[in-house]
């Protein structure tokens, strides 16, 4: 029983963050929190109930301990600051903002017990469909109502909330994280359809789901969610097509313009020239915190600082304070760039644990899509896409610092380790290997008649 709800919970999870504006505000953090716990209790339970306590051996939760434990470093006090203005005892620690990085060490144990929970808990073919189900008819559920909103109600969410610093789309604040969602959630099916990890019965409803989450990617007007989205696409037509296959190439090539036109041509149809000239305006803001080259330059004077260690995760709205050349006219919260983040957050060492991960999650992602269960295979080359989309839309914003978008990546993660696992209830689709097979029992059968 425990073990059922934790897979609810997980499930719950894709769908209720999302809903909650990414869980980006306090309220729904807490919550989110207790989430964790909650399945963190349960899976005690089900360990104390079984006498077999679940646990996957990846070493891809290695990289989340050991920013934990750096985290908890940088809150270490080590001996006091100099006395300033007449104020002493202030502790010398590595991170310049301690409540921001003790939020960050929470996020992290939040994610590693979802991250832990759904690899030990999603442990046969049936839970890996029920996931994958969930995460496609959400994101295409979520994809239907951002675009009825954004024509109905486009500056307030659920026709409630009207965000004062950001424009929003679907549930999110932000629109880029709008468009980073779906690229994950747009990335599983669209894996099973290059692999042909889909019965022929139920192509035409992937494909529809495929092409309303397009389309509401082009509506968001999000430029790195654009991308990102053809990145994705030209990423699964060269890890599904074999170098020798010309016909496989072209056939797939065909199949990606055809959906790329189709998105377009919806999108157009539905936001009208709106949708398409949205991204010259967003490319023409002048807004100073998404001035992206001027807080790149920042951060990288903040990294030229504190390059070993860092300033502290969480912490860079206070580290990018000193360095601003504009003299806080805006608060910058985040560097736009998620890489750049992490090295101006957590220093060389930052680096080197993310450098870890990615190795990891790519050896890992290219070894298990090898699978021969061809469903299995497709969600594995869907996932390993939809986490290389975010990595490359976290070359121009924050996404992954969304509860979210981190959560989402980190079950596609899941995914794609328990994918590359044989199970005991595999659900075989493969159309021609099963006419191969019932062609070659005829022929095999003539060849005894024959021969008596």
């Amino acid at each position: 029983m425990a073990n059922k709800l934790i897979f609810f919970t997980i499930c719950a999870a894709i769908c209720l963050t999302t809903l909650a504006y990414g869980t980006v505000h306090q309220s729904f953090i807490a919550l989110y929190y207790l989430s964790a716990g909650f399945v963190a209790i349960l899976w005690a339970i089900d360990g104390f109930m079984s006498g077999n306590f679940r646990f996957n051996k990846s070493l891809l939760q290695i990289p989340l301990i050991l920013t934990i434990f750096y985290g908890l470093i940088q809150i270490i006090p080590f001996g006091y600051l100099a006395e300033t203005n007449g104020i002493s005892g202030i502790p010398n620690t590595i991170s310049q903002d301690v409540f921001s990085t003790k939020n960050a060490i929470i996020q992290f144990i939040a994610l590693l017990i979802y991250f832990s929970a759904a690899l030990a808990f999603v442990d046969s073919t049936r839970r890996i469909k029920t996931l994958v189900l969930t995460i496609t008819i959400f994101g295409f559920c979520f994809a239907f109502f951002a675009i009825l909103q954004s024509v109905l109600s486009p500056t307030k969410i659920f026709g409630i909330y009207e965000p004062a610093s950001a424009t929003p789309f679907g549930s999110f604040v932000n629109r880029h994280n709008f468009a980073a969602f779906i690229e994950m959630t747009i990335a599983v099916p669209l894996g099973l359809l290059f692999v042909g990890g889909i019965k022929n019965d139920k192509r035409l409803l992937y494909l529809t789901a495929i092409v309303l989450m397009g389309i509401s990617i082009l509506l968001s007007g999000s430029r790195g969610g654009l991308v990102s989205l053809v990145s994705t696409i030209v990423f699964l037509l060269i890890i599904t097509t074999k170098t020798k296959s010309v016909g496989s190439i072209i056939l797939k090539s065909l199949l990606a313009v055809a959906l790329v036109g189709v998105i377009i041509f919806g999108a157009s149809l539905i936001g009208g020239e709106s949708s398409l000239t949205r991204f010259a305006e967003t490319a023409a803001s002048k807004d100073i915190t998404t001035n992206r080259g001027h807080i790149w330059s920042i951060t990288a004077q903040i990294i030229k600082n504190r390059l070993f260690f860092g300033s502290g995760m969480g912490a860079f709205g206070v580290a990018y304070t000193p360095f601003d050349t504009l003299n806080g006219a805006e608060r910058v919260e985040q560097a736009h760039n998620d890489y750049l983040q992490v090295v101006a957050d957590a220093g060389i060492i930052g680096l080197i644990i993310g450098l870890i991960f990615l190795a990891l999650l790519f050896k890992t992602g290219l070894e298990n899509i090898k699978t021969e269960n061809l469903y299995r295979k497709g969600v594995a080359v869907g996932a390993l896409a939809g986490c290389f989309s975010i990595l490359v839309h976290s070359l121009f914003d924050f996404v992954l610092h969304t509860t979210a978008i981190s959560l989402l990546f980190l079950f596609l993660v899941a995914l794609i380790i328990v994918c590359g696992k044989k199970q005991t209830d595999d659900i075989e689709v493969s159309e021609k290997k099963r006419r191969k097979a019932s062609v070659t029992s005829i022929s095999e059968k003539r060849k005894t008649l024959e021969s008596v």
